[in-house]
């Protein structure tokens, strides 16, 4: 029998009015057996996330040892979504027990995910379904990285006889027993853990846009919808800036190779786009997919003569990253040099110092140099590879915007094309590359 996930996101759950829509949307579809909600985001321009709302109770509770009514803004969200949707349910006594517990384990992560439990306890009201919550069934081993083994079966047997359940998305349960979070947007990687413990046919991930486009749209006006898109593009696309879905939400859907498609909740007739395993995904044609960056990285240039041929010289220039608990993004390398691609906000004035003072002590460079405010840019596409002349066409487009490359990296499978600019050229260079594949 097909089953799918949903995920709803933020703007999904804004208020009560939406979240009827959301009930149609999952009442239209009798596979869609298992919810999973992110909490209540921007209802208008200038609102403010509940998670961030969350977040200043949490600082407030640190800095005067209550929460001092800033849960007030939180507990009249909630209660308006109640009452919009016309449910017969206590929320009143649900949000005094969880201000008290917030205020009782005094802690960020327990404090962040209070928008996600409060939103599926609302959501299976509302849908008459079963709520499970997320800290009894998804696990974290002590380094903080998803225990999937643990999870998949705790979730697989919750829902083993349960027609209809809602999860809230974002949190599960530390090594320690205390209520841990995934990192923000999260909730997508919630999602795809029940979708791969259930073996389900699809996961749909629902938001405010009607699926994955070809580039942010805050640059290029009205930017192509990509159709369907491959695990591995997705991946680079998405760790490169862009954020329809959560980079890491791919890898439990991944190796069960679950098809994943991006819908619109405000308009759920739209096809969306689809995220297929890489061994079912036919390519479209095109040579691009799509184009993805990220500002602010800092660049350390090191140059010393015959680098190659000195055993270990790579390794002891990471082991002094390393120990800074810095990690780097690309490596590009020459015979004789190599850069390190760091993002700046891992770095200050005094890390940059340490981390050249070992970078010298350890392989006495002849040269070394720091470039910094650099933008990263992806072109991203399986059609790359297969198509003659593909980066002539990327850099003379650069060239005719009268854009300087910084830094060029390329991975051997030809799936994508990385090239750093100055930041303040960053839009300039992605309307440069868009406008030379999709015109």
């Amino acid at each position: 029998m097909s089953v799918k996930v949903c995920k709803f996101g933020g703007t999904s759950m804004a208020d009560g009015n939406v979240i009827k829509n959301v009930k149609k949307i999952i009442e239209s579809d009798s596979a869609r057996k298992f919810i999973v909600v992110s909490a209540p985001g921007k209802r208008y321009s200038g609102d403010v996330k509940v998670t961030d709302l969350l977040y200043a109770c949490h600082e407030k509770i640190m800095s005067e040892g209550s929460a001092n009514g800033s849960f007030s803004a939180v507990r009249a969200r909630y209660e308006n979504i109640v009452n919009e949707l016309g449910l017969n349910f206590d929320i009143n006594s649900v949000l005094d027990e969880t201000e008290k517990a917030i205020e009782r384990e005094c802690d960020e992560d327990f404090t962040a995910s209070r928008g996600e439990y409060l939103c599926a306890r609302i959501m299976a009201e509302a849908l008459g379904a079963k709520f499970i919550d997320a800290a009894d069934v998804i696990f974290f081993k002590e380094n903080g990285a998803l225990d999937g083994t643990r999870s998949y079966k705790a979730v697989a047997e919750a829902l083993s006889r349960v027609k209809l359940a809602v999860f809230p998305g974002f949190y599960g349960t530390g090594a320690n027993g205390k209520v841990k979070t995934f990192s923000r947007g999260g909730s997508d990687i919630s999602g795809a853990i029940v979708a791969r413990a259930v073996g389900a046919s699809l996961y749909e991930n629902w938001t405010d846009v009607s699926g994955f486009l070809a580039c942010d749209p805050r640059i290029v006006d009205s930017p192509k919808c990509i159709k369907t898109i491959s695990y591995k593009e997705l991946r680079e696309l998405s760790y490169m800036g862009a954020n329809v879905l959560h980079n890491e939400s791919i890898f439990p859907v991944r190796k069960a190779n679950i098809p994943v498609q991006i819908k619109n909740t405000f308009r759920p007739e739209d096809e969306g786009t689809s995220i297929l395993p890489t061994s079912r995904y036919i390519p479209s044609g095109k040579t691009v997919t799509g184009i993805a960056g990220k500002k602010n990285f800092t660049v350390i240039f090191i140059e010393k003569s015959l680098m190659n041929s000195e055993i270990g010289f790579i390794c002891k220039v990471l082991d002094v990253l390393a120990k800074e608990k810095v990690s780097i993004e690309h490596i590009p390398s020459g015979i004789d040099t190599m850069s390190l691609v760091i993002e700046s906000a891992e770095l200050d004035n005094f890390k940059l110092e340490r981390i050249l003072e070992g970078i010298k002590n350890a392989v006495e460079p002849d040269i070394i140099r720091v470039i910094e405010n650099i933008a990263l840019i992806a072109t991203v596409g399986h059609g790359m590879s297969s198509s003659v002349g593909t980066s002539a066409r990327l850099f003379n487009a650069i060239a005719s915007a009268k854009i300087n490359i910084k830094m060029i990296d390329q991975g051997s499978s030809e799936l994508n094309i990385i090239v750093g600019v100055k930041n303040d050229d960053y839009e300039k260079c992605i309307r440069a590359i868009y406008g030379e594949f999709f015109g």
